[in-house]
């Protein structure tokens, strides 16, 4: 270790002694401060890690989480981001903040990290395998469109050409694109072949050789599915690892079949299922048996901001994060589960984190609220009027709306709801601010020190 590399961990180090001890904690300004520091510091923070890069546009912090409860089950020296700190200086700050590994052993890193930071940390992590979820519009405003989110992707495997991608076969981007790199493939074969089109407005449906619109024997949602061209011979690849039977989709847990064998979670939405798929790859890629992956996922808790069930005053409340219309189609489609009367409030920011364009809500399916049992609609956020109108124009009442003007008008609004239940959708600096504000009430305990 160099002289730098030794200041640099100290700094880091002592910055994050002085933020846990004298604030709400920090994630990311240990790892800024020692970045400074050390421009390098990351390859030596991680050089004692195998490490696993988890990527791709919706369902990374819960596919981390579920990944490493599974490697817990057979490895003991584990480091993760777990508050969805997935940029370089978050990154960093997670290598300050883990305990030492012994000497002459080795630990796992299993990070979230960030499409567009993929290429500031990639080098310096030399990852054993990459994880990629799935790639939808999101965020234009910073990525632009599918393919340029997907080429960050490609880009930063063929850094590591030594490292296996093991990548959402379902999605036909990830087999668009030739790569040096060992692959694996995870997917849905759950239903007999049937003929199925997607959605109109579905990005990703062109096939990538000649170009006509791709067919579908079987579709999960958006683009995901068992697809193929009926110009050529593109198809989905032969999967490595498959859900072979969804048993019940339900509004506080979802049931189904890896390989044939038995899994539960204890969050809902086909997307999770995505999701515990892709960590059941990764255990398995490093050999964990299905049993104990089965052990970890039932005893998984839910991610904050990620159908987080919240109690106030009586209310029983989920929070969900929204970022992006297919993420938002799902998110809808799991609160229409409920057959319980429920009050919703829609949180819509468009700082930088959360996308500054919000043209995308009026991408996301909200007709089909109006079939929900709502009874009262809150809106708020720095766009909340673009969002009152979108939920006017999929034909909520304007007398069911009540637009507030910020977190301590929500809460009351939670309290003062006609309903035991309460959804909320927040993008992602709103969702991060609410809980903050449930936080300072007492209401969720504070993440100091993570």
């Amino acid at each position: 270790m160099s002289l730098r590399s030794s200041i640099a961990r100290l700094v880091g180090k002592s910055s994050r002694w002085v933020l846990t001890n004298f604030t709400n904690g920090g994630s990311s300004l240990p790892g800024k401060l020692a970045q400074t520091v050390d421009p390098n510091i990351l390859s030596d923070l991680a050089k004692n890690y195998q490490v696993v890069i988890i990527t791709g546009t919706n369902g990374k912090t819960l596919t981390t989480a579920l990944t490493v409860q599974a490697l817990k089950e057979k490895f003991n020296h584990i480091v993760t981001n777990p508050t969805g700190s997935n940029m370089a200086q978050g990154i960093v700050s997670t290598f300050l903040a883990a305990p030492a590994i012994p000497k002459g052993e080795q630990g796992i890193a299993v990070l979230e990290v960030d499409e567009g930071s993929l290429k500031h940390v990639v080098k310096h992590l030399n990852p054993i395998a990459f994880l990629h979820t799935n790639v939808f519009r999101d965020q234009m405003d910073r990525y632009g469109e599918i393919y340029s989110i997907y080429e960050l992707m490609t880009n930063a495997a063929k850094e590591v050409p030594t490292a296996t991608v093991i990548a959402n076969g379902d999605s036909p981007l990830f087999n668009s694109t030739e790569l040096p790199n060992p692959r694996q493939y995870f997917g849905f074969n759950h239903e007999a072949d049937h003929d199925v089109e997607p959605h109109y407005n579905t990005d990703g449906v062109l096939c990538p050789h000649c170009h006509h619109i791709l067919k579908y024997h079987s579709l999960t949602y958006a683009n995901l599915g068992k697809y193929y061209c009926e110009h050529c011979d593109f198809k989905r690849p032969e999967l490595t690892y498959q859900v072979t039977e969804v048993e019940e989709l339900a509004l506080t847990h979802s049931s189904f079949r890896i390989d044939g064998h038995h899994f539960e979670i204890p969050v809902a939405g086909l997307y999770n299922v995505y999701n515990a798929l892709a960590a059941y790859s990764v255990a398995s890629f490093f050999d964990v048996e299905p049993a104990k992956i089965r052990e970890s996922f039932m005893k998984a808790e839910r991610v904050f901001g990620r159908q987080e069930m919240i109690n106030i005053e009586g209310k029983k409340v989920l929070l969900n994060l929204v970022k992006n219309p297919v993420g938002l189609n799902q998110v809808l489609a799991l609160i229409g589960l409920d057959q319980n009367p429920f009050t919703l409030i829609s949180i819509l920011n468009n700082n930088y984190a959360d996308g500054t364009d919000v043209s995308w809500i009026w991408d996301g399916h909200y007709e089909q609220i109006v079939d929900f049992p709502i009874e009262k609609v809150v809106t708020s956020g720095m766009k909340a009027d673009e969002m009152t109108k979108r939920l006017t124009v999929a034909g909520i009442q304007p007398e069911l709306i009540n637009q507030v003007e910020n977190n301590e008008q929500i809460i009351e609004a939670i309290k003062a709801a006609p309903t035991e239940y309460v959804h909320i959708l927040a993008t992602y600096t709103a969702m991060l601010d609410l809980r903050e504000a449930f936080i300072q009430k007492g209401y969720i305990q504070s993440n100091k020190g993570a």
